[in-house]
């Protein structure tokens, strides 16, 4: 369990500016592991089948309109039994006033007791979208990211290739950096993969010869962005005479990264090229495949057209 990715309860609570009802210093580093989270109706009627301990547990007006119902002890007994479960949390919402069975199951069990403003069903969505990405699968790769025209441009080649000066060479034309040198990439849906820099590396591009560049001071805040969706990868690699490189577009070709298979092209490499131009047009022609046009199709279309009006 431990290798599993995971987020601690403090960087939740930061996250959602939760109020600590019942709080000790040693629960900063709770680990929660799961995406899934649920709301205990079930459980504070006493049905337990099926429970997930690992899970975030969020009381609504519901449960405490159902725990008013009772007498206290019932209402301590049906409290104590959901906090003895080992759950990571228990999060009260609408900040309402929590019963004082509450703050009692939750001193003995010895389990974060919190809660928010926000209404139910809006923390409940964003808590899960919080934590898909927080415990999203994750690769590291070597590459920059950049967002181009809003795409997400994933760039990869071999180190000294010239990944780094294309893409200072994109953010000084007005586009955004989001990683330089390493890029983790999350897994966020069965459609999404997601980018970010190392927190310690984010807003820093490195460019040999010159060193270590803030490109956030450099070019202003406007040029960088902490995540960005790929939406393209381009491999760069220097230009090889004796290999055939795509001159039509009409293949579709993908990387796959993490089960999902992004659209990707190869650039070669050479003196005179301007990289930095070639991906924009890479990353608005990719645009317009997903809207549904493609350059190259319309062309050999065309092409055949001609054949055919040539032959009558």
């Amino acid at each position: 369990m431990s290798s599993a990715p995971f987020v601690k309860l403090s960087k939740l609570i930061k996250e959602f500016s939760l109020e600590k009802l019942h709080y000790k210093d040693e629960y900063d580093e709770i680990r929660i592991y799961s995406t899934d989270i649920n709301r205990p109706g079930l459980q504070l009627a006493g049905f337990f089948e099926y429970f997930g301990p690992e899970r975030v547990q969020i009381i609504g007006k519901v449960e405490m309109t159902y725990l008013a119902q009772m007498d206290p002890e019932q209402r301590y007994r049906s409290i104590h039994a959901l906090f003895s479960t080992g759950i990571p949390c228990v999060v009260l919402a609408r900040g309402m006033r929590p019963f004082p069975e509450m703050l009692r199951a939750a001193q003995e069990c010895n389990i974060p007791f919190l809660r928010t403003e926000d209404v139910t069903t809006r923390f409940s969505s964003n808590l899960t979208a919080f934590l898909n990405v927080e415990l999203a699968p994750v690769e590291t790769l070597h590459g920059e990211l950049v967002e181009v025209y809003g795409e997400g441009v994933l760039i990869l080649g071999e180190s000294g290739v010239g990944k780094s000066e294309t893409a200072l060479e994109l953010v000084k034309r007005g586009h955004r950096l989001v990683a330089d040198d390493l890029v983790e990439v999350r897994r966020v849906s069965s459609k999404t993969l997601v980018g970010t820099a190392p927190e310690v590396l984010r807003h820093f591009i490195e460019i040999r010869g010159i060193g270590i560049l803030d490109v956030k001071n450099l070019y202003g805040v406007g040029s960088v962005k902490i995540t960005e969706n790929i939406n393209l990868v381009v491999k760069m690699e220097l230009w090889d005479r004796h290999k055939h490189y795509e001159r039509l577009g009409v293949e579709d070709l993908t990387t796959d990264i993490l089960g999902i298979k992004v659209p990707s092209l190869t650039i070669p490499v050479r003196p005179g090229r301007n990289l930095a131009i070639i991906i924009e047009v890479a990353a608005m022609n990719n645009r317009q495949k997903k809207m549904g046009y493609n350059a190259a199709q319309a062309f050999t279309q065309r092409i055949a057209n001609d054949l055919m009006k040539n032959k009558e």
